[in-house]
């Protein structure tokens, strides 16, 4: 093992606030399911309600971005999880599928605000060396979090799937509560409000970046068909949906349990494109897994082994996009690469349910695990075509060198 510093304690509160708000975090992977099967609608008309969801965070990210760097961390987190509670409330509350779509839609226009200024506030007091370690331990703490939250939505979803959306709600005030009572306030810093010099802040000239975005959609609308098909996709193999949180608790704990192994000396030296490589073909053996499974402890053996993938991947593209991204522009720069979610939300969804539809649950998952491979090979390529682009130091290179021949959007 090597040795460590110790996080600093903005950095640990914040991990700490994000973990509630995890808690109760699964209700979006319920919701093709309550539109299903609360309002009789059928699994393409759940897919496009979810795809209009996944449309409305594009701008909710770019937004977060923009205000994050413009207004502070501290106060764009609190707006955006605020929103998100709102949002929450009004599809638990819902009478009609209409009412329904309109909040989903309003819940994605919130959605996403507070993800830029999370990863920005770890990139700002973090040392570059240390960013794929923090954004680890974030995700193993929203991991902990997470076998909580599964285990409330296995329970919560046998009775009655709204009140995972009650409970999502509750624990995005509680986050945003502990982030407005125990992380410093936001300072305008001379970097905030004057760019560096000879720098401008235009991410979406960085070839880099748009690379990085290209190879981060197609991941995200693999682990989409996870977070949001899954549940349709046991309902559908004749299996509980509801037990889909057993599947997620199973996820997280794997995760969890697997943390400490980050610190082997030969896992935590690996070099981005061999860990790429190998958690993309785990995940590949995992959804294969799906494709075969027939029984709730098959698809819990196949979580495990797509988690252990997961376990290599997380943290390492952000800390790439962390280091590419000018000092007054880090909020912008992991907007930007956020958006993939938001373009996989639209895809995934439609995707998943059509594929469900005409080629059934083990259509869906052996196309998932093919698209896995061709990503082991596409991810790592990218990232080595990259990396050059920072320099040993840290510090970002010119970027209005960039596209010379084209104008600022």
């Amino acid at each position: 093992m090597h040795g460590s510093k110790r996080l600093p304690r903005s950095v640990r509160l914040l991990i700490v606030a994000r973990a509630v708000n995890r808690l109760g975090a699964f209700s979006m992977s319920f919701l093709t399911v309550l539109i299903t099967t609360s309002f009789g609608a059928s699994a393409a008309v759940a897919g496009y309600v979810s795809a209009a969801f996944g449309l409305a965070t594009i701008p909710s990210r770019l937004a977060g971005g923009r205000l994050a760097d413009r207004i502070g961390r501290r106060r764009t987190i609190v707006v955006g999880l605020t929103g998100c509670a709102v949002a929450q409330l009004g599809l638990a509350a819902a009478d009609s599928l209409s009412l329904v779509i309109c909040c989903a839609v309003l819940l994605g226009l919130v959605f996403e605000l507070y993800e830029p200024p999370s990863q920005a506030m770890i990139a700002d007091v973090v040392a570059p060396g240390e960013h794929v370690r923090a954004y680890g331990l974030l995700n193993a703490a929203l991991a902990a979090a997470g076998m909580g939250a599964g285990l409330l939505a296995a329970g919560l979803g046998r009775w009655d799937l709204r009140w995972l959306f009650v409970v999502d709600a509750i624990t995005c005030l509680l986050c945003a509560l502990t982030v407005q009572l125990v992380l410093p306030a936001d300072h305008r810093t001379a970097t905030a409000a004057v760019p560096e010099q000879g720098l401008a802040v235009a991410p979406w000239r960085d070839r880099a970046l748009l690379l990085l975005l290209a190879t981060g959609t197609f991941f995200a609308v693999i682990y989409l068909q996870i977070m949001i098909t899954l549940p349709l996709a046991m309902d559908h193999a004749g299996l509980q949906p509801a037990d889909a949180g057993l599947l997620f608790t199973a996820s997280a704990l794997t995760i969890c349990a697997g943390q400490p192994l980050m610190s082997w000396s030969r896992l935590s030296t690996l070099s981005a494109p061999v860990a790429f490589t190998a958690g993309h073909l785990l995940l590949a053996l995992g959804l294969g897994g799906y494709a075969l499974a027939h029984t709730l402890v098959g698809y819990l053996a196949a979580t495990v082994v797509w988690s252990v993938g997961d376990l290599l991947l997380v943290g390492r593209v952000y800390a790439v996009v962390a280091e590419l991204a000018p000092t007054d522009g880090k909020g912008r720069y992991l907007a930007v690469y956020g958006t993939s979610w938001g373009i996989a939300g639209i895809t995934a969804p439609v995707m998943g349910t059509q594929l469900i539809e005409y080629a059934g649950p083990a259509g869906l998952w052996s196309a998932m695990a093919l698209a896995c491979l061709l990503l082991a090979v596409l991810q790592p390529a990218v990232v080595r075509l990259a990396t050059p682009c920072t320099v040993g130091d840290g510090q970002r290179r010119s970027v209005s060198a960039e596209l010379p021949d084209q104008q600022p959007g």
